[in-house]
């Protein structure tokens, strides 16, 4: 008794008529929930910090604690 050969012809393009629609859909599936789980709350914290962010104000508090070379602190 002797097995039966495989049928190698046409296997790759088989294998990928399966195989590819499945990869497809996953990774569509990952950057979709990549989007939603990682970007759209970054993006959203971004913009929480950003209505409140007063710029003059962190100016004045670096200059006054000495950061910068250019600008003196209003004590001196």
């Amino acid at each position: 008794m002797s097995l039966p050969k495989p049928v190698m012809r046409g296997l790759l393009g088989k294998r990928l008529r399966f195989h590819l629609p499945i990869a497809f859909s996953l990774s569509l599936l990952a950057a979709v929930a990549f989007k939603y789980a990682v970007t759209e709350p970054r993006k959203q914290a971004y913009a929480d910090f950003y209505k409140q962010y007063d710029a003059v104000k962190e100016f004045n508090a670096m200059r006054e604690a000495g950061i910068f070379e250019s600008v003196r602190p209003s004590g001196e």
